[in-house]
């Protein structure tokens, strides 16, 4: 086995999880990782946005860190360079005031985007939309079934829902691997990975569970993850610590 590919899930301004998140995979690893994908959604709705994207930042290039667009760096975006009042009312409103509130702003009429760095809201805008091995394709939100890789678009990739998490993909002919969507009518308890044949949903609500998931993918075992690290907040800000869940039968040739 020549190393691993780790999915991290939406993180929404939860730093604290994302740090463990991060000792888990080198701990887990031993430094066997060929990249880490992050699934979107960094920002938004919890505490500390800033210090989310901050650390990607700064460390893209020592943890080989793929970091894929989400709907809500598109909204961000979308509302500071547009200008447009209503767009901006309609992010502040779907978590956009807690990420405002991570960069020091204070309440006002009108929110003062200068308080985000440029780079910021840059490299928000220049995420890629995918990424993909030989057998998966690690996205945000989903894809539109019926169609080809290549037709995908931007809109649908970070926003589709139920059409997609419905469908049974053999059109698509990869494993996908997402986000976006922490609970919906087939996945009732948010805190925990959707894992079916076809996809595997590593949104677990983080903002609000306090449990963010990562999972271990390798080139020799297609299909779903080998492996899954739960990173659990217990008691608030406190003991935070990391569980596994391994596939059955699977050997990953690391010490447990």
């Amino acid at each position: 086995m020549t190393g691993f590919t780790y999915a991290v899930g939406d993180i929404h301004g939860r730093f604290d999880l994302l740090l463990k998140a991060i000792e888990a995979i080198e701990a887990h690893g031993q430094g066997r990782h060929d990249r880490v994908v992050l699934l979107g959604d960094y920002i938004d709705r919890g505490p500390d946005s800033r210090g989310v994207v901050e650390f990607l930042i700064a460390n893209a290039k020592r943890l080989r860190l793929v970091c894929l667009k989400g709907n809500h760096e598109a909204m961000l975006v979308e509302a500071a360079r547009s200008g447009d009042a209503k767009l901006q009312a309609h992010w502040l409103q779907y978590g956009g005031l807690e990420t405002m509130k991570s960069y020091g702003w204070t309440w006002r009429r009108t929110p003062d985007f200068s308080t985000i760095p440029r780079e910021h809201i840059d490299w928000m805008a220049d995420r890629p939309i995918m990424t993909r091995d030989q057998d998966r394709i690690f996205v945000h939100a989903g894809l539109e079934p019926d169609k080809a890789l290549h037709h995908q678009e931007e809109a649908i990739c970070l926003w589709i829902r139920d059409k997609f998490l419905e469908a049974d993909l053999d059109k698509v002919g990869l494993h996908v691997v997402h986000g976006h969507t922490p609970e919906w009518s087939g996945k009732i308890e948010a805190a925990e990975p959707e894992l079916l044949e076809h996809r595997t949903n590593l949104d677990t609500g983080a903002y609000y569970t306090g449990v963010l998931v990562v999972g271990v993918f390798a080139e020799d075992s297609p299909g779903g993850p080998m492996e899954v690290l739960r990173i659990e907040s217990e008691c608030g800000d406190e003991a935070i610590v990391a569980r596994r869940w391994r596939r059955p039968g699977v050997s990953l040739g690391i010490e447990a």
